[in-house]
């Protein structure tokens, strides 16, 4: 599996250079939309029946202020409106990347 060398915040960007040489550039808009968090996607319960995800599907001004990594596996961002619950498994990553 790929794996973040480098993360960088370059303007409105989060920048990820990845062990293999590529990269890969996300808005942060579009960062907060793809959230996998609950909040966003909503949750479903052992029946099938779904619970929250009703919220806005889009985030105008959102930029990404912070990150951490989850283990070695994912990334935690942090939003500017706050939202800091989604993790992004790299993989998820790299599908939102087209790669």
């Amino acid at each position: 599996m790929k794996t973040p060398r480098n993360i960088q915040l370059i303007g409105t960007e989060v920048a990820i250079a990845w062990d293999d040489g590529s990269e890969s550039y996300f808005q942060g808009e579009k960062l907060r939309a793809a959230s996998p968090s609950a909040e966003t996607r909503g949750e479903k319960d052992i029946l099938g029946n779904q619970y929250g995800g009703d919220g806005p599907r889009e985030f105008p001004g959102v930029t990404v202020v912070g990150w951490a990594r989850v283990g070695d596996y994912a990334l935690r961002f942090d939003f500017s409106d706050g939202h800091n619950s989604g993790i992004y498994s790299y993989e998820y990553l790299l599908e939102l990347a087209g790669r």
